[in-house]
């Protein structure tokens, strides 16, 4: 299984999108500080996930929830 996920921070809000095949490994990863784009708003929380049977169709979606309309749509619907 391929993954899709938000994650929040509970340090400042913020939120970050990304794509795995083993969901808890990667948030471990996150908030151990192995990721340098999230290291410095330590901890993550996932508050939505998706999963795909092809890692295409994950890697589009993620690079859909990226994309600008797929932003809005993201924290409009999905967190």
């Amino acid at each position: 299984m391929y993954h899709v996920y938000i994650i929040h921070s509970l340090k400042d809000g913020s939120y970050y999108t990304g794509y795995t095949e083993d969901l808890e490994s990667r948030l471990k990863t996150h908030n151990e500080g192995c990721v340098g784009y999230t290291v410095s708003r330590r901890p993550w929380k996932i508050v939505w996930c998706c999963s795909f049977l092809e890692r295409a169709k994950a890697l589009s979606f993620e690079k859909y929830l990226k994309s600008g309309s797929g932003f809005a749509f993201a924290r409009k619907r999905l967190v």
